[in-house]
């Protein structure tokens, strides 16, 4: 067993537990203020507060009482009766009563079934197992909704802390512009556009902090969360990014000089004009996929709890045709009991044993349907199976190939992102000295704010697509 799958069965086992109260008191049941939450954190926070969880829960001890329903024949049943008579006759000829009380205890036993009660045993087992496969099916399903979530999250507090970045180098450049301006160097059109792109800066930032808002929603509402208190969120192994955008250290502008062509420019550096590098996923390494296509489908076939829960129920209705098929067979039954009873004229009392073979009322046209009906409704379960398989190697392929242009495109997206910085520098060391024109520096910035955002963009699909994967997989 892979580490996946022992993880798989460590969080299912872990929901039986919470939820029989085992270690109720140990488990996550509220977020404190300021807390930093990990994404296994946030998956056991889901699954303790999901209902529809619970509701699972609760389909599994619905079954077990059915199996310890269907075992009961096995058992002896008891019956008891007492009564009393009194009657009253008077004509012409005689006038007469009498008094009569009985009672009546019996133990009756079921001593052989040819095998229908077997059959119903195995039915609801079935049933039982059917129902555990859904609640895992259940935790599969909302472990991919939290991931999903939490790497929306992660995206949307990376495209922040870009925007950040972007509305200081904006100021930045605005500030420079301003004092070139001043001192001549530049147009007005250029301080003007410059002030036009702070402002873009700005709302893109608002509109960054609104998304990681509701990416944040998003994520509360996949944990069942209500009210929560402000918290963070770990990095994952396949998300790792940092917050080390640079805050902007400005100095004033220097004297200018006159040059011999009659043009100005800067006496000394006007600025201190580091390039402010986000790199928010400066060390992002992956690993990766490790498996083919043909082992993912397998692995999937092998792992899937609803492909896993739609053969038990084929196996319960299996069973249930055979049960049906039995029906025209008798109970063989035991009796033992004790009589007692006393009017006006005796009293008797006795022990009684007896064994009887007994069927109940069997319409042989009815049951001969019925017969019919479960061999259909057996079918229905086969078809069911290979559908569902069906659909199982679909969405495998599908969350494949995605996963694996992903995993192509994140060197590619990471050189580019490489490349615009240095050209950016280039373009800033242009600008800043004179050589460079207003038009290509801005360029340059919005080249390298895209790529850097692409490139997030880019691992958080990868992130989904593996999640993806993984869910269709069967595996946490």
């Amino acid at each position: 067993m892979n580490n996946k799958m022992k993880k798989f069965y460590k969080l299912y086992i872990l929901i039986l537990i919470l939820f029989s109260g085992a270690i109720r008191t140990f488990a996550i049941e509220e977020i404190t203020e300021g807390a930093m939450l990990s994404l296994d954190d946030c998956i056991e926070l889901a699954i303790q507060n999901s209902p529809s969880i619970r509701n699972y829960k609760e389909y599994i001890e619905v079954y077990k009482s059915r199996v310890g329903q269907s075992k009961a024949s096995y058992f002896p049943s008891i019956g008891a009766s007492a009564g009393y008579d009194f009657t009253n006759t008077e004509n012409k000829y005689i006038s007469n009563h009498s008094n009569s009380t009985s009672a009546r205890v019996a133990l009756n036993q079921l001593i052989y079934s040819f095998g229908k009660v077997f059959s119903q045993v195995k039915m609801q087992k079935f049933y039982k197992i059917a129902a555990e496969y859904d609640l895992q099916n259940a935790v599969l399903e909302t472990s991919n909704n939290v991931k999903n979530a939490y790497y929306g999250v992660l995206a949307a507090k990376a495209n922040l802390d870009i925007q950040k970045a972007n509305v200081l180098v904006n100021e930045r450049q605005y500030n420079r512009t301003k004092e070139f301006f001043k001192e001549g160097l530049v147009s007005k059109i250029d301080l003007v556009n410059q002030e036009v792109y702070l402002s873009d800066a700005k709302i893109n930032l608002v509109s960054a902090e609104n998304t990681y808002q509701n990416a944040i929603i998003l994520l509360n509402n996949t944990m069942s969360v209500v009210n929560a208190p402000d918290y963070q969120i770990a990095n994952t192994e396949t998300f790792n990014f940092k917050n080390n955008y640079a805050e902007i250290n400005l100095l004033n502008v220097a004297n200018t000089r006159t040059k011999e062509d009659g043009t100005i420019e800067p006496k000394d550096a006007v600025l201190t004009m580091q390039v402010e590098k986000t790199d928010i996923l400066e060390n992002y390494k992956f690993k990766k996929y490790p498996y083919t296509l043909e082992e993912s489908v397998e692995r999937g076939y092998k792992n899937r709890p609803d492909l896993l829960s739609m053969q038990a129920t084929q196996n319960a209705v299996k069973e249930a045709l055979n049960y049906t098929k039995k029906e025209y067979l008798p109970d063989l039954t035991g009796s033992v009991g004790y009589n007692w009873q006393n009017n006006t004229h005796y009293s008797t009392n006795g022990v009684s044993l007896g064994a009887y073979l007994s069927t109940n009322n069997i319409n042989l046209m009815e049951t001969r349907l019925r017969i019919k009906e479960s061999k259909s409704q057996l079918e229905i379960a086969k078809n069911n199976v290979d559908m569902v398989k069906q659909n199982i190697f679909f969405e495998i392929q599908a969350a494949y190939v995605n996963m694996i242009q992903l995993e192509k495109n994140i060197p590619l997206m990471r050189t580019k992102v490489k490349q615009t910085l240095e050209n950016y520098e280039l373009a800033d060391a242009r600008y800043d000295v004179g050589l460079g024109n207003f038009i290509e520096l801005q360029d340059a910035k919005e080249n390298y704010n895209n790529a850097q955002r692409d490139y997030v963009q880019t691992i958080y699909r990868y992130n989904v697509a593996l999640t993806e994967l993984q869910t269709a997989m069967g595996e946490i």
